[in-house]
Parts: structure tokens; C-alpha cells; sequence
């Protein structure tokens, strides 16, 4: 999907070739879910998630994305890019390691105790995250949809999706642009 004209526009040291920072990607992704009438033009889909990419700030990427109820990403990470995320309608739980793990060169991990973090994101909550950032992104509610805007940079250069059993975390699979774009 193409992005919508109504994206809000980027300023500060971004809007000047500078790569954004995280907190400008943050301030970038609050704009974008205050913007009410973008919002609500997301077409929702009862079963599966559904997007659309935005321009972001400074040549980053960017999604707004429904979450039907009872919807997750997965464990999954930006590989080297830096991000934010923010719920702009209904909840989102962030399931979080608060560990850095290898980039590369292993297919089976086991965590440590005490590396896991959740937090419970309502419309209007979100945060920014460093490179590697390894999490899962659920809508937990029976009934109701919910509305986040990402942005990454820089642009996703791939995601890595894990299983986990336990304190087990597996490499699964590396997508590229190509599969979800």
C-alpha cells in the first residue's frame, strides 16, 4: 500500500538528512496516532492483521497496522534498526527481553532468568527501542481491535522470527523487505 498524504510531516534534524533518532521516531509515531482521521482510515479486517506504510521521518519506515483481537507479531526483531511504537486505539501488550543478544552465529539461545519485561500499552502509550530489540506484540483483547503506528531506521533491512519454550529462544526464520512489502 502507498503512503497516505495526510502523513504528518517531519522536522528537526531528521527533516535535514540526519538519521532519526529514537526519540524523534517516538515524537514521529505520537504525531502520526493523534491524527484522528489517518487513524480511522486504516481498513480493519476481523481475522488478520492489516497495514499501511507511511512516510516516515529522515528516510525511515513506517506502519500504521490493525491488530484484530486475539492477534501477535511473535517474537520477532528489527535486526539492526532502531525503533518506536505506539498504540493509538484500543491496548497492546509488549512482551520484551532486557537482554542484548548475539546478532548473528546462533540458532538456540537460553535466557537467563529475569529478562523478561511486559508492559501494557493504551491509546496514547508507546516507546522507542535500540537495535536487536527482541519482542512480541499482542492485541489480548475478545472484543476489541487495536491501532499502532511503527516507524524503523534505518528501513527494515530484515526481521528475524523466534519460538520460544521456556527460557529457549530459537531462530526460525529471516524475512526481507520482499515478504511483507
Amino acid at each position: 500500500m502507498t503512503s497516505p498524504d495526510s502523513a504528518p510531516a517531519s522536522s528537526g534534524p531528521a527533516a535535514q538528512g540526519v538519521a532519526p533518532t529514537q526519540a524523534e521516531l517516538l515524537d514521529f509515531v505520537r504525531r502520526t496516532a493523534a491524527d484522528r482521521d489517518l487513524i480511522a482510515s486504516l481498513p480493519l479486517d476481523p481475522e488478520g492483521r492489516t497495514w499501511v506504510r507511511l512516510e516516515g521521518p529522515g528516510g525511515s519506515e513506517a506502519w500504521l497496522i490493525g491488530w484484530p483481537p486475539g492477534t501477535g507479531t511473535g517474537w520477532h526483531d528489527h535486526a539492526e534498526s532502531v525503533g518506536a511504537f505506539l498504540t493509538a486505539s484500543g491496548e497492546l501488550r509488549e512482551n520484551a527481553l532486557a537482554a542484548r543478544l548475539p546478532a548473528d552465529g546462533w540458532q538456540t539461545l537460553e535466557l537467563s532468568e529475569g529478562v523478561d519485561r511486559q508492559r501494557s500499552l493504551t491509546s496514547g502509550q508507546g516507546r522507542a527501542f535500540g537495535r536487536h530489540h527482541v519482542h512480541e506484540v499482542l492485541n489480548e483483547s475478545l472484543s476489541e481491535h487495536a491501532v499502532s503506528v511503527h516507524a524503523y531506521y534505518p528501513p527494515l533491512p530484515q526481521i528475524r522470527r523466534y519460538s520460544r519454550t521456556g527460557q529457549v529462544l530459537r531462530l526460525e526464520s529471516v524475512e526481507r523487505p520482499k515478504d511483507w512489502q
